[in-house]
């Protein structure tokens, strides 16, 4: 036939009507398999190949989708291991409820991002990039869309205590007698600067990007009393920004002496630059991370263990199920001691 083939196309040369050649494909219990394999078998014939997805979306209400905002480059979620353990837990979950997963990236400028929430289709989404106060959350819940945070916030989240997991750093290096300290956070540097620095009288003025870093300089912070603290901010949240800035703090006369990452993946790039400068961690200088990455275990790198997959099990199970009891989930972490991390060098002041 020389038009395009529709439902109604379909129900007309059966002579039956639209609602029952669509339960042939949405409910087929309401049909007897005579009259189904009727419908199936035509429409074969005629080239038909079943209800539009987006039809079947504006009439349910429901997409059977579950949006994932990253917080930088698409590209960089399959390079940074955190994202692809955390989408591991994730899609294990959506496919127990037969969903799928969009991949989304948040827009520089917010009002892109707002457009970007109006349109998704999907019926939840979980974020990775903090957006706490972010107007376009409140266009994705009059939608009725699920919002499922990463971090501690009002709504639904599953998450951990950021700010205890600084505490843990902290202590353990206020107890190895570290006195002067450089915090490596993620997050936007000015174009054709390498990193941006912020002293230890400038630590309210630090602008946090992803919403954890902010609690975990806090607490670190908090068990450091007597520290001088430094954060140097990388840029994006990479092994390579990881060793740039690491590199920048190492060549500094004023050499601290320890190096705590806001995360395993800027941590595995600190140990890239000590060993590029013939240094060994846990005696030339600490170094610390958070996460527990596979990687991180494997160099011997101290830090915070999170149960990563997990989180994503449970964001999944929270933007799946909206009648999952627990909508506020707080997950356990625990401090990891490697050989990463040593006393103070006494030779340093």
């Amino acid at each position: 036939m020389g038009s395009t083939i529709t439902l109604k196309t379909l129900a007309t040369e059966l002579g039956v009507s639209t609602t029952t050649v669509s339960n042939a494909y949405s409910k087929p219990d309401r049909l007897s398999a005579e009259l189904r394999q009727r419908i199936l078998d035509k429409a074969d014939e005629l080239g038909y190949c079943g209800p539009s997805a987006a039809g079947r979306a504006l009439r349910s209400g429901k997409t059977d989708v579950c949006g994932f905002l990253f917080g930088g480059d698409l590209s960089s979620a399959f390079a940074d291991p955190y994202s692809v353990i955390f989408l591991g837990g994730l899609t294990r979950t959506l496919e127990q409820y037969g969903a799928s997963v969009l991949l989304l990236r948040a827009p520089e400028e917010r009002e892109a991002e707002g457009q970007l929430f109006q349109r998704a289709a999907i019926d939840s989404i979980v974020l990775c990039a903090s957006t706490e106060g972010h107007p376009g959350l409140d266009v994705l819940r009059q939608r009725g869309v699920r919002v499922i945070a990463t971090q501690r916030s009002e709504g639904d989240w599953v998450a951990i205590n950021d700010t205890k997991a600084g505490r843990l750093i902290g202590k353990h290096l206020d107890r190895l007698g570290h006195r002067k300290v450089v915090v490596i956070a993620p997050g936007c540097i000015p174009p054709g600067e390498e990193v941006m620095e912020f002293g230890a009288s400038e630590l309210d003025a630090f602008p946090s990007s992803y919403g954890y870093d902010r609690e975990r300089l806090n607490g670190l912070a908090e068990k450091m009393p007597g520290a001088e603290i430094r954060v140097v901010i990388a840029g994006p949240n990479t092994r390579e920004a990881g060793r740039a800035a690491a590199g920048y703090v190492l060549d500094d006369q004023d050499r601290p002496t320890a190096i705590v990452a806001l995360s395993d993946v800027l941590a595995l790039g600190v140990w890239d630059a000590v060993a590029d400068r013939g240094l060994k961690p846990g005696r030339d200088i600490s170094l610390s991370g958070f996460d527990d990455l596979p990687d991180a275990g494997f160099l011997g790198i101290t830090t915070i263990r999170q149960p990563i997959a997990r989180k994503g099990e449970l964001a999944g199970r929270l933007a799946m199920d909206p009648d999952y009891p627990e909508r506020q989930i707080t997950l356990p972490i625990e401090l990891v001691v490697r050989a990463s991390t040593g006393p103070a060098p006494r030779h340093v002041k």
